[in-house]
C-alpha cells in the first residue's frame, strides 16, 4: 500500500511539474515574440518574473487595468491562450480632463474607447490567443462580476490617488476590482513607490510615486487581503527628490535633452523604483 501510495505521490509531482514548466515554456514563448524595443525594457521591467510571482497560468481571465498599447496585453494574449480571457480597464472617462495636458482630441476618444480598444486588442490575439473585452473602471458591467482568476494594476494606481478627491475615482476602481474578481481571485499590484520620508501631500500621486504602506492599507481596508510582496522590481538608485516626478526617468524622459547631463544622469538610474506585491480576495 505504501508502495502505491509513493507511486501516485509521483505521479502526481511529475504532471504538475511538467504542466508548470509548460506553462513557463509558453511565458517565455510568447516574452520573447516581441519586438526588440519591447524586449529592451525587460532588464527594468522584469515581466516574466512579475507574471509568474502574480500566478499567471494559461487559461485564466485576467483584468488588466491601464492596457493603453498592449505593452502586457500582447504578452498575456498567447499566452492566456485559446480557453484564455483578457479584460482591459481603463480610467473613467471623466478623469482624464483632469489632467491637464490631454489634447481635446484625444479626451473626444473616451468616450468609445471600450468599443474601440477591443477591436485592436484583438487583432493582438493572433489565431490562438485569449478572448478580448473591455471597460471602464466605475462602470463594470453586471456579467463581468466574479469572473476573473487575476487583475493586474501595473503602474496604474498613483493617478487614481491623484484624483481621487475630484471624482472617488480610487474607490470606485477598487469596488471593480473587488467585484470582478471570483473569491480566492488575486489582485498583482506594481506601483512606483515613494520614499518613507517623503511627505504623505509629495507622495498623493501627483509625482507618479505613492508609499507603500498606505497603498497596502487602502487596499487592504476595499476587503482584500495582503499575501506578499517580491523585490523583483526594486531600484535602489532612484531616490526622487523634492522636485522629481517619475517621467523624468526612462523611457519618458520628461525634463531632459539627449545628449545633456541631465539625460545621463537618469539614464544611469534606469526605470523606477517599484513595489511588487500581491493581494488575494478572500474565499
Amino acid at each position: 500500500m505504501d508502495k502505491t501510495l509513493n507511486l501516485l505521490i509521483s505521479i502526481t509531482f511529475l504532471f504538475f511539474g511538467a504542466g508548470h514548466a509548460l506553462a513557463q515554456t509558453g511565458l517565455y514563448d510568447s516574452l520573447g515574440a516581441q519586438p526588440p524595443e519591447i524586449q529592451a525594457r525587460y532588464a527594468f521591467r522584469h515581466p516574466g518574473e512579475t507574471l509568474q510571482f502574480f500566478g499567471i497560468e494559461p487559461d485564466m481571465t485576467v483584468m488588466e487595468g491601464l492596457p493603453g498599447g498592449g505593452w502586457y496585453s500582447k504578452v498575456l494574449l498567447p499566452y492566456l491562450g485559446p480557453e484564455g480571457k483578457l479584460i482591459g480597464a481603463d480610467y473613467a472617462a471623466s478623469m482624464y480632463p483632469l489632467f491637464g495636458f490631454f489634447p481635446q482630441e484625444f479626451i473626444d476618444t473616451k468616450p468609445t474607447w471600450v468599443e474601440d480598444w477591443t477591436a485592436e486588442a484583438s487583432g493582438w490575439s493572433g489565431e490562438n490567443g485569449a478572448a478580448v473585452s473591455a471597460f471602464q473602471l466605475g462602470s463594470l458591467p453586471e456579467d463581468m462580476h466574479g469572473t476573473a482568476d487575476a487583475a493586474l494594476m501595473i503602474r496604474a494606481f498613483h493617478n487614481l490617488m491623484r484624483f481621487e478627491a475630484q471624482g472617488g475615482y480610487l474607490t470606485a476602481a477598487l469596488q471593480d476590482l473587488f467585484a470582478v474578481l471570483k473569491p480566492g481571485g488575486i489582485l498583482g499590484v506594481v506601483q512606483h513607490q515613494a520614499p518613507d520620508e517623503m511627505t504623505a501631500e509629495w507622495a498623493n500621486g501627483s509625482h507618479g510615486y505613492v508609499k507603500k504602506a498606505t497603498l497596502i492599507e487602502i487596499i487592504q481596508q476595499a476587503g482584500f487581503v495582503f499575501e506578499a510582496e517580491s523585490s523583483i522590481n526594486q531600484n535602489p538608485v532612484d531616490q526622487p527628490g523634492e522636485g522629481d516626478v517619475v517621467w523624468r526617468l526612462p523611457p519618458s524622459f520628461n525634463g531632459s535633452q539627449p545628449g545633456s547631463p541631465e539625460r545621463a544622469r537618469v539614464m544611469e538610474i534606469g526605470e523606477s523604483n517599484r513595489m511588487t506585491l500581491r493581494f488575494r480576495k478572500p474565499e
